[in-house]
């Protein structure tokens, strides 16, 4: 067939961009060649609209044993010879078409990244955001996440252990599926994607190829439609159980020194593994794709080129030893076959019976290489006016507070979220984590060091909205101070910045500020990016979501003993507030959900101060001069105070503070406080300790009831009902032929 710059259009190519692939080619590229470029040069492999900006990130550094980039996912070093690997993705567009599938596949792919690298997955979190819960599709959408989730994380056997879940209008549509893993290596186990080494055989293995996925890269570079739907099969199919398997044969097969490179076949497919690994070895590949095993008769070249079906890897092996990877293959019962070999001319040559189908050098299609690289233009968001003419003090007092912090409960994005993380298993696979003393970053053994991780995800992204730059430090500043609470030193960050279409200028600066602010924190808290996921086009007909960079953070403690946990221990325990108190509603659920304002700036935060507090607080934790750690976030310090207490079943007894406004002490959102309790034996060498730190006494545990100022508000266990059943509540009373059954 005849390939024009329509063709190249109709592939998701700009006619500039068809130019500029005949440049690098010297000639028109067939229609094979263009589909590889189509999928290569999409915003979802290429970074071409992002590239610039993440250049700016701090990527190397701390304890990094591997560049930003360089591999699959991260790499830091967690000392006695072992290393921490980990990375966050996104998989939006496909769960908004098929839920199910696009959650599950989502949460298979990152856990390739791990093990492709030589490491064992022992964790995975997640980071999800959804329209308004009421709605019928947001359920139907969720329901299907989360079931797709915990199917194939528990059937994969790494445990679930920690995430958040927003409901905002503006993700309706396009609502935000982001998945994390966290492995384990052992110090000189990994294996990196590169291809090197002329004549060394280029191995398949894993799952046979079908047409699922085809054309999934430059499907998730693209606006969601109404017409989205006939795309469906761009969404892959994922089968847990064969990943398993791929793991287990993967990690065996590097032990026995044979494997040279290897790299799943993620996004673009078989494409993207064979361009990536050859243009970082600098070689070539010969590659006859009528060896590719398929489960599907008659595949075109372009669909084996492009399909991304799942459990799958690209390996390059040593010359010779091709017998000893088929037979650890043949024990796992999977697919295993040589499909080529590594050449020294930096051509990809990709054969069909013996017929030349394409023949591309493979640093053209790469980043970094021949792929475009655009500069931006980005201009100040138009609603930044109405953020900036936002005046607290138009805003009254409640009469009530009683009655505001019983609405405050029941906001979905405060309730408990029990009913989605009952369905995954936390336990499963390796008995690395105890969910049984709540902190507020997720706590897991490390086996098989004697060193545990805290790990967690975070973004309140209506901060980012109301200033990207800010925002983004806060979504850090969270995150760290999250892995502070629960007794870890923060090593580093993975990140998957969500955002809406590139071309908008509105948006592109939403991302150009998140990324300066997101730099800055990283380099304040010496936590390196260590690689990530950028998602764009991520709107509806309404307009883009809300920027969302969300941070993925390891922590390290030494050992699993030295972990903090949130809940209050003892009625007559001392209650304090570190951190500094303003009076700060900006932002918050209160101002928002309850107030109905949707416009106010980003909450208080000043860097330094949130520095200063999480040194304090981990000198604290390691001094054992303090039982519990909770830090103030969504619905402020009243929320805190009742989720420290519901652990044990505990109330309080608070005085508020006389110098700012009780609705912003009580439910304001300003940064950089943490909520402590204290036994009152230790509290003059507590309050010793916090020299130069500012802190109020809030008051004492109680047994079970609250009291705030003077006045009874009730029993911790009637708070702790309206906390774990507001949605159950809200689903229950909208007629929804979905509500809870969908979940």
């Amino acid at each position: 067939m005849e390939v024009t710059v329509k063709t190249a259009q109709q592939l998701r190519l700009t006619a500039e961009e068809f130019e500029l692939i005949k440049e690098k080619l010297g000639r028109t590229p067939n229609f094979n060649e263009l589909c590889a470029f189509s999928g290569m040069w999409s915003e979802h492999c290429s970074y071409k609209n992002s590239i610039k900006w993440l250049k700016t990130l701090p990527r190397e550094g701390g304890k990094m044993l591997v560049a930003a980039g360089e591999e699959n996912a991260g790499l830091m070093d967690m000392g006695d010879g072992f290393g921490v690997v980990f990375k966050i993705e996104s998989h939006n567009h496909p769960s908004a078409i098929e839920p199910f599938q696009g959650a599950a596949t989502g949460v298979g792919g990152i856990h390739r990244d791990i093990f492709t690298m030589g490491a064992r997955p022992i964790a995975a979190l997640n980071s999800l955001r959804f329209g308004k819960l009421q709605e019928n599709k947001t359920q139907h959408l969720l329901g299907g996440v989360v079931h797709g989730i915990g199917h194939y994380g528990n059937c994969f056997g790494v445990p679930t252990v920690g995430g958040e879940i927003y409901f905002e209008q503006c993700y309706h549509t396009n609502p935000l599926v982001n998945a994390m893993s966290v492995g384990i290596v052992k110090a000189g186990g990994t294996v990196s994607a590169t291809a090197e080494g002329t004549g060394n055989p280029v191995m398949f293995v894993g799952s046979a190829t079908g047409k699922d996925g085809i054309g999934g890269a430059s499907f998730a570079s693209a606006d969601i439609t109404a017409e989205s739907a006939e795309e469906l099969p761009a969404v892959q199919v994922g089968d847990p159980f064969q990943e398993k398997k791929l793991l287990e044969a993967c990690l065996e097969v590097i032990t026995t020194g044979a494997v040279v490179g290897m790299q799943d076949m993620g996004a673009a497919g078989i494409i993207c593994s064979t361009a990536e690994m050859s243009a970082k070895g600098g070689v070539g590949m010969r590659i006859d794709l009528d060896k590719v095993p398929t489960r599907q008769a008659n595949m075109k070249t372009w669909e084996l080129l492009l399909s991304e079906s799942q459990e799958r890897m690209l390996m390059v092996v040593e010359k010779g030893k091709e017998a000893l990877v088929e037979a650890i293959f043949e024990k796992w019962d999977l697919p295993c076959s040589v499909i080529g070999e590594v050449t020294d001319d930096g051509l990809l040559n990709f054969f069909m019976n013996g017929e030349l189908e394409a023949s591309i050098p493979a640093d053209v299609l790469v980043l970094g290489g021949g792929a475009p690289q655009y500069d931006r233009a980005y201009e100040e968001p138009v609603y930044f006016e109405k953020i900036k003419a936002f005046d607290p003090g138009t805003v009254p007092q409640p009469a009530d507070y009683k009655a505001i912090a019983a609405q405050l409960v029941n906001i979905p994005n405060i309730a408990s979220k029990r009913w989605v993380y009952v369905q995954y298993d936390s336990m499963v696979g390796t008995g690395n984590t105890s969910t049984n003393a709540p902190s507020d970053a997720a706590v897991v053994l490390a086996k098989p060091s004697e060193k545990a991780l805290a790990v967690t995800t975070d973004c309140n992204s209506r901060y980012v909205y109301a200033d990207p730059y800010k925002g983004a430090m806060i979504a850090v500043a969270e995150a760290a101070r999250n892995i502070v609470c629960s007794g870890g030193e923060p090593l580093g960050v993975t990140n998957c910045l969500n955002f809406g279409n590139p071309y908008d200028p509105q948006v592109y600066y939403q991302f150009v500020h998140a990324i300066k602010g997101m730099g800055d924190a990283c380099r304040r808290f010496n936590t390196p990016v260590t690689g990530g996921n950028v998602s764009f086009y991520n709107q509806n007909p309404d307009g883009p979501v809300y920027p969302t960079p969300t941070i993925g953070m390891v922590g390290l403690l030494d050992s699993y003993q030295d972990r903090m946990t949130l809940g209050f221990r003892e009625a007559g325990d001392l209650i304090y507030l570190i951190g500094k108190s303003t009076s700060d509603i900006n932002s918050s659920e209160y101002l928002n959900k309850i107030l109905s304002i949707e416009f106010s700036p980003a909450p208080y935060f000043e860097l330094e101060e949130e520095v200063d507090l999480q040194a304090t607080v981990l000198k604290l934790i390691r001094s054992k001069q303090i039982l519990s750690a909770h830090d103030v976030s969504e619905g402020g310090l009243f929320i805190t105070l009742l989720e420290s207490g519901f652990v044990n079943g505990l109330g309080f007894d608070i005085r508020t503070a006389s110098h700012i406004r009780k609705d912003a002490d009580l439910f304001g959102e300003g940064q950089s406080r943490v909520v402590v309790s204290v036994q009152p034996s230790q509290q003059a060498e507590f309050e010793a300790g916090l020299k130069g730190t500012e802190f109020r006494l809030l008051g004492t545990v109680t047994s079970a009831e609250l009291n705030i100022d003077g006045e009874a508000w009730g029993s911790v266990d009637d708070w702790k009902n309206q906390y774990d059943t507001a949605i159950e509540k809200l689903l229950a009373g909208h007629e929804s032929e979905h509500a809870l059954s969908a979940l």
